[in-house]
């Protein structure tokens, strides 16, 4: 439970100061009772009225980080019935997504309702760096290894890596870690298919600053207010 007056004020119509002065002058009702005394806590679910006019609630900003599991859809609702990430997150708030993992992709995936922020990072202008681990089908060459590095072009327009490793070589297949700006759909799974490599498994393990850290598959965390401002630092 809240005060009333704190409950006014953090919906953005007036301060706390005049809450209070509303309050004392019985304009304020609560669930159609005036309340005139100071310090009388609410909850969300009690309807306020200011000169009766409803009380708008304004909507709490969230922000969660998610290791996504394989098989699991990257929108707010499926009409296959399939589960989606937002299934896998317990709040009230309407989220999203940002961005999306494809089906079989896993790893970190941001969801929010905090739109500006969405626009902000999914902006092509702003270049927000993604490291994946992608096990490809194959042997990648040295040859191919340094074509990629110089960038590949997809659709017409041209990719190039932040980051590249060969992180090892088996028999049948090579897993490489790469670094992208690029927010296309399927863009690493077209890098590789350029190069004749089919990509057989692919994980984000991080999103600009932001990684996985012990999080298992299906497991989320809230992000830190210090997180949240420096992702709107990236602009």
């Amino acid at each position: 439970m809240e005060r009333l007056q704190k409950i006014i004020a953090n919906s953005g119509v007036t301060s706390r100061r005049k809450a209070e002065e509303l309050i004392l002058k019985g304009r304020v009702k609560v669930n159609g009772e005036v309340i005139c005394t100071l310090g009388t806590k609410v909850t969300e679910n009690d309807t306020i009225f200011i000169d009766d006019v409803p009380l708008e609630k304004k909507e709490k900003k969230v922000y969660y980080l998610l290791n996504k599991p394989r098989g699991v859809i990257s929108t707010v609702f499926d009409d296959k019935n399939r589960k989606t990430v937002v299934s896998l997150i317990d709040t009230e708030e309407r989220i999203y997504p940002i961005g999306r993992l494809d089906y079989d992709t896993t790893g970190l995936l941001l969801l929010t309702n905090d739109g500006k922020l969405a626009n902000l990072l999914m902006h092509p202008k702003n270049e927000v760096e993604k490291t994946y681990i992608a096990k490809i089908e194959g042997i990648l060459t040295p040859s191919e290894f340094y074509q990629l590095k110089k960038g590949i072009t997809i659709e017409d327009r041209k990719v190039i890596p932040t980051h590249l490793k060969v992180r090892k070589k088996e028999e049948n297949s090579t897993i490489v870690e790469i670094s992208i700006v690029e927010g296309r759909n399927h863009i690493v799974k077209k890098i590789f298919a350029s190069l004749g490599h089919d990509v057989q498994k692919l994980k984000r393990e991080s999103y600009a600053f932001l990684s996985l850290g012990n999080l298992k598959s299906g497991e989320y965390r809230e992000l830190s207010l210090k997180e949240v401002k420096k992702l709107y630092s990236l602009k």
